[in-house]
């Protein structure tokens, strides 16, 4: 098995990475997907995928979440202490991100170009007493599948939006949106007016959006 970096680095990089997320989403109320955006769009992303040791030891989660700000030009004021854990369901996604992406040698842009923050969230009932093996094997499941992507998620992203914005626009909730786009929901069985209200914001017909 052929790692991303050196072992040594892991246990820092898993609690770090938790840290960030847990401080993005639940103390700034950073929305999952815009926290990825960030995370990738920063650099940060690539540099701690390669276990740049500044990135994945030698800093805090706060520091690393205040770093991305910095780089992506987001205004954020830094927090009185850097005294932080919590083992919430968003530490854990970020924790066990980590350790797919270290095991895997993935990159994260990649990892989330198949997958979004918010269904590794849903993971979290089903994985986070489970082994991290246990994690990796459904999660590389649900990234094979995912090469055969769903029209909706086509469609959206060749429109240039992302689950969230549709969902506004549209008037479809987030959640909806999500279910069909990972074959939760059978898009095919969805309400005309769902249905309707997508092809309007994405320019498409409906029978665009309908799986074969």
């Amino acid at each position: 098995m052929i790692c991303a970096y050196d072992e040594k680095y892991l246990d820092d990089a898993m609690r770090n990475l938790g840290e960030a997320a847990d401080f993005a989403l639940n103390d700034l109320g950073i929305e999952p997907e815009d926290f990825i955006k960030v995370f990738v769009g920063s650099g940060i992303a690539d540099q701690f995928g390669k276990g740049v040791p500044k990135y994945v030891s030698g800093m805090s989660g706060i520091e690393l979440v205040m770093e991305m700000a910095g780089k992506t030009g987001m205004f954020m004021e830094a927090p009185e202490t850097e005294d932080y854990y919590d083992y919430t369901p968003e530490y854990w996604c970020g924790w066990i991100i980590a350790y797919y992406q270290w095991v895997t040698g993935k990159s994260f842009r990649e990892i989330f170009n198949h997958v979004t923050l918010d269904e590794i969230l849903c993971m979290y009932g089903t994985f986070h007493e489970a082994s991290e093996e246990k994690f990796v094997d459904a999660l590389n499941r649900r990234l094979a599948s995912s090469d055969s992507p769903a029209n909706l998620q086509k469609i959206r992203k060749e429109a240039g939006y992302s689950q969230k914005e549709l969902s506004e626009k549209s008037g479809v909730s987030l959640r909806m949106i999500q279910q069909y786009e990972q074959g939760a929901k059978d898009i095919n069985k969805a309400s005309v007016l769902n249905l309707a209200a997508l092809a309007k914001v994405l320019g498409c017909r409906i029978e665009d959006m309908i799986e074969s």
